[in-house]
């Protein structure tokens, strides 16, 4: 499978990856708080009797500032620094929990933990350890983190994922919702059947009138019993000669044009119109088939690309700076897109020419996939730097593809699990917190 494809994690490493973050949006690396006070440190807030100090708020507040700036966010310093305290608040009593509770975290879990840490950031463990030493990070530090974020998740998981079951009734009731939503969001499909009489250009106004009596006499004759498609193939002056017997085939309702759709719109399937006239002549219409569409759809889009690895011969910006070039040829037109990645891609998908084929939401990693769905069809985006290397992406095309029963069932039960995981986990941290002991100290004037 290609790298780009998201692995499935388990929500354990979810949890980890979320809270620690070795580097951060600014590319210096995350400092972590000592568990010493400082002599020009202070007590924030006691939670259980155990200390919140102002480095500890200061270190999670300037995290929670550039996560939120990534965003686009830009809430004010008092309110990073509230919700910093509360967060820290809910870890602490959460942390005392878990240790009531005897949830203990061996070193093997901490040593997996940091594998995956190193392999998310692209690097070996070792080289994750010099990092960190050259940032004056102590690795006993770093692997307390991983040790407190497994004992929270670990507590998450107790308390919350037995409580949530999802029945197949709510599956099948939210399923309804959904498929009533996309109807008002979604045009029915419709299939016309169509005999065209041509009205040539210049025709005078008796050549015209004589057409449309033939046009009329036609669509008599179809709803007095004789078969469209057998008029179709000896009447119509579309370029097939009627062929198919008229058949348009099943499209969007909005794929016909809007003299069609109002010809046919109080019809029956079966039913059949008088004559309309547009430009190329005159139109008898026969509704073959109505139907609103029973199965879900996703979005699904096409795209391709070109992906270059940093390395000791290509550092990241060097790597940038090349696809910046390619990309200036690509769309000016002086050089193919497929052709380049057939011949410099670091990708399994370059033999395709970069084609990552048709792609679900969800299928690519974040950084990718934010990128790309904000592409439109023939767009080619500014280098991408991911975990994987530095991607040039073209998206050729989007369309909205029905789901199988059990993608629909998987992603309602999905859908639904993660709403009542939400709700319950919201309940059990404001349960957590009630059941706390907390003292807000002032700060030392």
């Amino acid at each position: 499978m290609n790298d780009l494809f998201s692995p499935a994690r388990s929500a354990l490493l979810a949890s980890i990856l979320g809270a620690v973050s070795l580097l951060n949006p600014s590319g210096a690396w995350a400092q972590s708080p000592s568990k010493t006070i400082r002599q020009a440190d202070f007590i924030v807030a006691v939670v259980n009797s155990e200390p919140i100090t102002n480095q500890e708020v200061q270190v999670l507040r300037q995290r929670m500032a550039k996560e939120a700036s990534a965003r686009g966010n830009s809430p004010t310093a008092t309110e990073l620094t509230q919700l910093a305290v509360e967060q820290l608040i809910n870890e602490k009593a959460q942390l005392q929990q878990a240790r009531e509770a005897g949830i203990k975290i061996e070193d093997e879990a901490i040593e997996q933990a940091e594998l995956n840490v190193a392999a998310t950031n692209q690097l070996t463990r070792e080289e994750m350890h010099k990092r960190l030493a050259q940032d004056g990070i102590a690795l006993s530090s770093f692997r307390e983190q991983l040790r407190t974020q497994l004992m929270l998740s670990r507590l998450r998981e107790r308390e919350i994922e037995g409580r949530v079951r999802v029945s197949d009734l709510e599956v099948a009731q939210f399923l309804r919702e959904q498929l009533q939503t996309q109807a008002a969001q979604v045009p029915p499909e419709l299939n016309l059947g169509m005999i065209l009489i041509a009205v040539p250009e210049n025709s005078s106004e008796s050549e015209t009138k004589a057409l449309s009596e033939r046009a009329a006499d036609i669509a008599r004759r179809a709803r007095g019993g004789e078969r469209f498609a057998e008029l179709a193939k000896s009447f119509s002056q579309t370029t097939d000669r009627g062929a198919n017997g008229g058949d348009m085939g099943l499209r969007p309702m909005d794929r016909y044009p809007d003299l069609f759709v109002s010809a046919t719109r109080s019809l029956n399937v079966g039913d059949i119109s008088a004559p309309v006239r547009s430009a190329a002549g005159f139109h008898i219409l026969k509704v073959l088939e109505r139907r609103q569409a029973n199965t879900l759809l996703v979005t699904q889009t096409r795209a391709r690309h070109i992906l270059l690895r940093p390395s000791a011969q290509m550092t990241q910006a060097q790597a940038v700076a090349k696809l910046t070039e390619v990309r200036q040829a690509v769309v000016s037109g002086k050089a193919d897109f497929a052709a380049l990645a057939r011949e410099m891609s670091q990708d399994g998908s370059a033999q395709q020419g970069g084609d990552l084929g048709w792609a679900n939401p969800g299928m690519f990693v974040p950084e990718f996939e934010q990128v790309m769905s904000r592409l439109r069809p023939g767009q080619v985006g500014e280098p991408l730097v991911s975990r994987f290397g530095v991607h040039l992406i073209e998206v050729t095309d989007r369309r909205n593809a029905p789901m199988s029963d059990q993608e629909q069932r998987t992603m309602a039960r999905n859908a639904l699990r993660e709403k009542k995981l939400d709700e319950t986990y919201a309940a059990w941290v404001q349960d957590i917190r009630g059941r706390a002991y907390v003292e807000m100290r002032e700060p030392p004037q």
